[in-house]
C-alpha cells in the first residue's frame, strides 16, 4: 500500500511532470498564495513543528492540528509565508531554546502519522523526501533535510543530514554508527545563495539515495542502524550558535512531499 502526501497545492497534470522529472512532487512558486498562512498552501497535517523559543530544553511545538488549513499558525518571526512569492518560510537565529541533546536552535518541521502519532518508520520499504527550496541566508551551515532516528535504540542521532553552506556547496552528512562516531560529510552540489534548488531523499533498504537537482548519488545504511525506525524532518535546523538573535539561517520551501511504499 501507498501513503503519499503532497504538501502543496495541485499543479496541471503537465505542470506536475515537469516538476517530477526533477525530483520534485508538485508545487511552484505559481501554485502558492502569498496571502495564506504556511498550512493554507501546504498539507501540514503529517508536521509538527518545532520552534527556538520555550523554556531551556524545552522548545515549542505546534501540532498539525494547529499547523494546518487555511487559518493555520503562523508565526511573524519563525514561520510564515512569504507575502512576495508565497514560500514557507523558517527562520533559526544563533541563540534559542534548543532540544536537551542539541546546542543549536531549529524552526523544523518534524514527520507525523495521519492520525496524529509520530512517523517511526522501518528501514524497510521505500521512503522519499522531496522539495524545491532556496537558501536567503546562513550564518556557517543550515541542515535543510533530515533523516532522524526514532526508536529501536538508546540514540538520537541522525541517520542524515543535508546541509547548506554560505558559498554554496551542499553535503550530505552520513552517520557512521548509532553511537557518537560522528559523520562522513559528502559534497554533493553547489548552488548559490538565494536560487532556488532540489533535493530528494530516498530511503530504500540498506540505501539512502539522493538526487540534488537530478544529479543523484547512493551511500550504504551499516548495518548497526537495522533495529532503528526512522523519521523526516525539514526546515531551518542551524548549525551555528552565538548569542546574536539577528544571525541564523533562513531557508524557504516552493514544495516539500513525502512518499512511503
Amino acid at each position: 500500500m501507498q501513503r503519499r502526501t503532497v504538501l502543496a497545492l495541485s499543479l496541471s497534470t503537465a505542470a506536475a511532470g515537469a516538476l517530477g522529472a526533477l525530483g520534485v512532487g508538485s508545487a511552484s512558486a505559481a501554485a502558492l498564495d502569498p496571502s495564506l498562512p504556511p498550512g493554507g498552501n501546504f498539507d501540514l497535517s503529517v508536521w509538527s513543528l518545532q520552534l527556538p523559543t520555550g523554556s531551556p530544553g524545552s522548545p515549542d511545538t505546534i501540532s498539525p492540528a494547529r499547523l494546518k488549513g487555511a487559518g493555520g499558525y503562523t508565526n511573524p518571526t519563525f514561520f510564515w509565508t512569504d507575502k512576495n512569492d508565497g514560500s514557507m518560510t523558517f527562520w533559526a537565529p544563533e541563540k534559542g531554546v534548543t532540544t536537551p541533546n542539541s546546542k543549536y536552535a531549529r524552526s523544523e518541521l518534524r514527520e507525523m502519522n495521519p492520525n496524529g502519532s509520530a512517523a517511526n518508520w522501518t528501514l524497510a520499504g521505500n521512503h522519499t523526501l522531496s522539495a524545491q527550496l532556496r537558501i536567503v541566508s546562513v550564518t556557517k551551515n543550515v541542515a535543510v533535510g533530515q533523516v532522524k532516528l526514532g526508536t529501536g535504540g538508546t540514540s538520537t542521532k541522525p541517520l542524515a543530514e543535508l546541509y547548506y553552506r554560505p558559498n554554496g556547496d551542499i553535503f550530505l552528512g552520513t552517520q557512521n554508527s548509532p553511537d557518537a562516531s560522528g559523520q562522513t560529510l559528502h559534497k554533493v552540489g553547489s548552488v548559490a545563495l538565494g536560487v532556488k534548488w532540489t533535493y530528494v531523499i530516498n530511503v530504500n533498504g540498506s540505501r539512502i539515495n539522493l538526487t540534488i537537482n537530478g544529479t543523484r548519488t547512493s551511500y550504504t545504511i551499516p548495518s548497526a542502524f537495522n533495529p532503528y525506525r526512522q523519521y523526516f524532518k525539514a526546515g531551518s535546523y542551524n548549525q551555528s550558535s552565538s548569542e546574536s538573535t539577528a544571525n541564523g539561517a533562513k531557508v524557504k520551501f516552493y514544495s516539500l512531499t513525502v512518499k512511503h511504499d
